[in-house]
């Protein structure tokens, strides 16, 4: 009886055959060189009439990389291996939800579009990119009468900072 006719035999062969000739799961590899270990985030552009996205995208980004990851954070790009660089796009607010009894807005959304890019500064090697990246937030807006309310449109844009943040590092570092 040869080793072939052992049930089993076939899918060992093939396990150990795959394994062994470079296929691996997609994901698992940190898109940025060994050669990088400072990284600039400058102020993004912005396009916008929301001022405070230019600023607070960019400190999203600097946290989540300070606590992710082993580069660190500088501020002169001439300075930096790699420098991030992003542009708020397009920003837009609307209502989504409305209370008839008050008359008013009770629910918004926020669109954002951004473009980011990581770009090794040596050699001017992208190595990651993100030409058109939508981000969305809900928040509802609080009122305690018809003529006061708080203006939940600064937590709500810190919270889509984070949430980009999060994105793009996870991006970054998984290889998606």
């Amino acid at each position: 009886m040869s080793i072939w006719s052992k049930p089993g035999a076939w899918l060992i062969t093939a396990c150990v055959a795959l394994g062994s000739c470079g296929y691996h799961v997609a994901g698992q590899a940190n898109l940025v060189p060994k050669t990088v270990h400072t990284i600039a985030l400058p102020p993004f552009t912005n396009s916008t009439v929301r001022y405070k996205l230019s600023d607070l995208l960019p400190e999203a980004l600097s946290r989540e990389l300070v606590s992710r990851t082993r580069y660190q954070i500088v501020n002169d790009p001439t300075q930096a291996d790699a420098v991030l660089r992003g542009t708020v796009i397009n920003y837009s607010a609307f209502p989504t939800l409305f209370d008839q009894a008050a008359g008013r807005t009770s629910g918004i959304q926020i669109n954002l579009r951004l473009e980011l890019s990581l770009v090794e500064r040596s050699t001017n090697k992208v190595i990651y990119s993100r030409p058109l990246f939508d981000v969305h937030e809900r928040y509802e807006v609080s009122a305690t009468n018809n003529y006061q309310y708080f203006d939940e449109s600064g937590a709500a844009l810190e919270r889509l900072s984070k949430d980009v943040a999060r994105d793009v590092v996870t991006s970054i570092l998984d290889n998606f």
